[in-house]
């Protein structure tokens, strides 16, 4: 690729963050838009990729270093995913252990921490599902239905869950279940489960049933059928009925690392859009001549430039321990804006080769497409922020 278009000041750190960037450059150089075409067309988890991407310690970036990890800030690793994705790769095939090691690193006790952050830190364990969302329930967590009873010393889980991303393909899964029924406080009741699958698949398989679901994109998502799952009282995640907390504690740094995904593929699609257009000639002169090709190409780049920024901020107040609601999802809401913008100039900059796949801007245009529905929809951002920060009334 060309490297006419400069890289983002690096607003938050400079010559570490320079470092992590070129390391990760590295790693993805191995992995060419070949195959990701092909991990595509199949509809394969990329094991290969994420394999090296976990044996460079990149994956355990947030894991502290007294566990084996890189004991970096958000900041740090959502420059790590932005970079897969500018790289021409995907994240999704990953990025859940990023956001769901602050469930186990914030609220997990030192027993759980002590036996499985090592073991993920080495590669030795995968921490890849987080299964939460229902079909009925939707986006209204507090209203999910799947059960875990108490029985002795275990919990028994049964219930289905929709959306459950990666679990043929990890070790460990949180699970969100009710233990109580809700109360005046509808958050409260909610318990959150680290459940060992090792032990599931090998003393009770037929409590587990997943059913793959075919996407727009390679996503590696499942519905999930939990039929009395049995698992030891000691898998519960702090203190029962507060799992509810547990889970939005980690929705900033969610999405603040989707967001840094968003960037990455705009950049993407605004370099090849740029390498086309300078080097496609139509009519006696280069595409990129004409202010209709070029002008979208440079509006997408403006905003994702400004949505760098404002994922910069995001990360540097979740790393401060201050609050970052607002601009967790201001972060996440300009950036699924500007990829989605810079995706639809890419597709118009090279035409009719735009929807060929040898090209990878078809590919990236289907995956770049969630951002902004996924992990939240962008218009319950804009009531977010209409109503918290604000001040608006109630929008329905």
């Amino acid at each position: 690729m060309s490297s006419q278009i400069t890289d983002t000041p690096t607003i938050a750190a400079g010559k570490q963050l320079d470092e992590l960037r070129a390391r990760t450059r590295e790693l993805c150089a191995r992995f060419p838009d070949e195959y990701w075409r092909e991990t595509d067309r199949e509809r394969r988890y990329p094991q290969e990729f994420v394999d090296s991407l976990t044996e460079a310690g990149l994956l355990s970036a947030l894991i502290p270093t007294e566990y084996g990890g890189l004991g970096l800030g958000l900041t740090q690793a959502s420059v790590i995913m932005e970079e897969i994705n500018r790289s021409g790769g995907h994240s999704a095939a990953c990025h859940a252990q990023m956001y769901t090691m602050g469930a186990l690193l914030r609220h997990g006790n030192d027993a759980q921490k002590d036996a499985y952050l090592p073991e993920i830190a080495a590669g030795r364990l995968r921490l890849q599902a987080f299964s939460i969302t229902e079909e009925k329930a939707g986006s209204d967590t507090t209203s999910i239905e799947t059960a875990a009873v108490r029985d002795g010393d275990d919990f028994v889980i049964t219930g289905h869950k929709n959306w459950t991303s990666r679990i043929l393909d990890t070790d460990l899964a949180f699970v969100l279940a009710r233990t109580s029924e809700k109360g005046q406080d509808k958050t409260h009741g909610l318990t959150l489960f680290l459940v060992d699958l090792r032990q599931v698949r090998a003393e009770q398989p037929e409590t587990l049933e997943v059913v793959p679901v075919r996407t727009m994109f390679n996503y590696a998502t499942n519905q999930v059928f939990y039929k009395g799952m049995r698992v030891p009282a000691s898998a519960v995640i702090g203190e029962v009925g507060n799992g509810f907390r547990y889970v939005i504690d980690g929705w900033n740094a969610e999405r603040i690392l989707l967001a840094s995904e968003a960037i990455g593929d705009g950049y993407w699609f605004t370099q090849r859009s740029t390498d086309y257009a300078n080097t496609r000639e139509v009519f006696g002169r280069k595409i990129g001549s004409n202010q209709g090709v070029q002008f979208p190409i440079v509006d997408a780049y403006m905003k994702i430039r400004a949505a760098d920024m404002m994922r910069f901020e995001a990360a540097r107040l979740f790393d401060a321990g201050e609050p970052c609601g607002a601009e967790a999802n201001m972060a996440k809401h300009l950036a699924s804006e500007a990829s989605w913008a810079a995706a639809n100039a890419a597709v118009d900059t090279h035409g009719g080769y735009g929807f060929v796949d040898e090209y990878d801007v078809e590919r990236k245009f289907r995956e770049t497409r969630m951002f902004q529905v996924a992990p939240v929809n962008n218009n319950m951002i804009k009531a977010f922020v209409g109503t918290k920060v604000l001040g608006l009334p109630r929008s329905y």
